[in-house]
């Protein structure tokens, strides 16, 4: 097994030695006053060396200029090959920048975004992969050559995951206190492939899943076969008839005033 090794430069002296013309250097593209003490050089190369400043910009405290100067082989003059402003070891940095696909959270995407994924993305996989029984078969229903890509084993088990664990599944309070789980309601469309046993679509309109994912055990006051039960233990009192502010007669008696006790005159009588 060997061990890499990093290569140690001569430091060249005539190199070292300019300390002013990097001073100077650096000075031409600070501000007056910004260049404080010398700090030291640094080997970079053969006939390379950098030089280190202070920074006293109260708005860069804790970096340093570089200065970098170099010779020709064989030559007396050194000259400035480049100059930097560096952050040292206490410096102020900004956080680590993190790529835009690794910051992106779920409901950023507007109207008009797009949201291209990687040919690598593991949640994908090409569309003639092979499936075995218990697998989604969607790409065998496409018509002409089907999809390029679809659902992986990873994507599908990060997306039961994420619908298990959110507010469709049923670990909330709505699902606490729903009276029955969906697998159970007359609203409930089972999804097909692998994931039909465990998650479906809500179809009642009332519902405050209508038309989202939810989980066979998730559930809502909107259940098709909820209904108003008498809580156990309490009787229904018999309804109270105030039989003072009329009088009661028999079955088939005339009512008084009716049409049949009105005396009526024959026909022709003046």
């Amino acid at each position: 097994m060997s061990r890499t090794r990093s290569r140690t430069f001569a430091v060249d002296q005539a190199c070292a030695a300019a300390v002013e013309p990097a001073r100077a250097a650096a000075e031409e593209i600070a501000r007056p006053g910004e260049v404080g003490e010398h700090l030291g050089f640094e080997s970079e190369a053969e006939r390379v060396v950098t030089h280190y400043f202070v920074c006293l910009d109260r708005a860069y405290r804790g970096w340093r200029w570089a200065i970098t100067v170099t010779r020709a082989s064989r030559a007396r003059n050194v000259t400035v090959s480049e100059t930097v402003l560096l952050p040292g070891g206490g410096a102020l940095l900004p956080p680590a920048w993190v790529p835009w696909s690794e910051r992106l959270l779920p409901g950023d995407l507007g109207v008009g975004d797009l949201l291209p994924t990687s040919d690598d993305d593991d949640r994908l996989a090409p569309g003639f992969t092979e499936t075995d029984d218990d697998s989604d078969r969607q790409m065998i229903f496409e018509y002409g050559l089907g999809r390029a890509r679809v659902l992986s084993a990873i994507g599908r088990d990060r997306a039961v995951h994420r619908w298990h664990a959110g507010d469709s599944g049923p670990h909330t309070p709505l699902a606490h206190a729903a009276p029955a789980q969906c697998s159970t309601c007359g609203f409930y469309w089972p999804l097909a492939g692998a994931l039909r046993l465990g998650f479906g679509v809500c179809a009642n309109e009332y519902a405050p899943d209508d038309g989202k994912v939810v989980a066979a055990d998730h559930g809502c006051g909107a259940h098709s076969e909820a209904a108003v039960v008498t809580p156990a233990g309490v009787e229904q009192a018999m309804p109270i008839l105030d039989d003072l502010g009329y009088d009661l007669m028999e079955e088939g008696a005339p009512a008084a005033g009716s049409v049949d006790e009105e005396v009526s005159e024959p026909l022709g009588h003046s």
